[in-house]
């Protein structure tokens, strides 16, 4: 699919709960196919910003409306692996992700200099054109790589009903390219992972009682957002740390 619209929902949990969780969704729920033989698979993204990190800035004010650029790889790509551009919009909650699929030396090209591949189909070909228009109006480059481990699901009734668990997570800012490898970073607490929910409609009566029966509740959470608010810490404790330093030998 090139088009996903859905609601988005995060919490975060504690990984020793994860055996007892699943014990009580799988019933209702199937392992997503690239969960093979149930175990984890690998994420890797390079998200885009400007040199103000002004994209992220917007998004952790909580706007009624915010979009971002991403470049997205199931495992570590080659040039030749396919990956996905993707144009990831939320207007009032409701997240709309526009997404076409190159190899990795075709999106790099394209993101370089502006270029089209040939011979992209119709959509992908749209696709493209919404995010040349994205780019005019926004100057944005490679600045943080997030990579993660995912467990997915959906209900076996309702396929648009989907639950991710991503642990592991890790960000840097620096070797902004997903051909490398994934290091970096760990954003979360030990011992804590984070617990999505992706629905059409509204989530599942039974999924909410079993949400409480964890103590869990939605709140926001974003892999960007807290790795910014890391390095905007880490940048004012350096910054502090320079400025005592010149007192002291002045």
């Amino acid at each position: 699919m090139n088009t996903f619209k859905r609601m988005e929902k995060k919490t975060t949990m504690q990984i020793s709960d994860v055996p007892a969780f699943l014990d009580r969704i799988l019933s209702r729920m199937e392992y997503d196919s690239h969960n093979l033989n149930g175990e984890p698979y690998m994420i890797s993204n390079i998200y885009f910003d400007d040199v103000n990190d002004n994209v992220i800035r917007t998004s952790v004010t909580l706007p009624k409306y915010k979009e971002k650029l991403r470049l997205r790889s199931y495992g570590v790509p080659t040039a030749d692996t396919k990956v996905f551009l993707e144009l990831k919009k939320k207007l009032y909650g409701v997240g709309t992700k526009r997404r076409t699929k190159l190899t990795l030396r075709d999106a790099e090209h394209y993101l370089a200099t502006g270029i089209h591949p040939a011979g992209l189909s119709y959509i992908d070909e749209q696709v493209l054109r919404e995010i040349d228009y994205y780019r005019s109006h926004e100057t944005v480059e490679p600045r943080i790589y997030v990579s993660y481990l995912r467990r997915a699901f959906f209900a076996k009734d309702d396929p648009s009903f989907r639950v991710t668990l991503d642990s592991d997570i890790l960000t840097r800012r620096y070797d902004l390219d997903i051909s490398l490898g994934r290091y970096g970073e760990p954003v979360l607490s030990p011992g804590k992972l984070v617990l999505e929910v992706k629905f059409a409609g509204a989530v599942p009566l039974w999924f909410c009682r079993v949400m409480s029966d964890f103590n869990l509740s939605f709140h926001t959470f974003s892999k960007c957002g807290t790795d910014f608010k890391l390095y905007t810490y880490d940048k004012a404790c350096a910054q502090s740390s320079e400025e005592h330093y010149l007192r002291l030998i002045h």
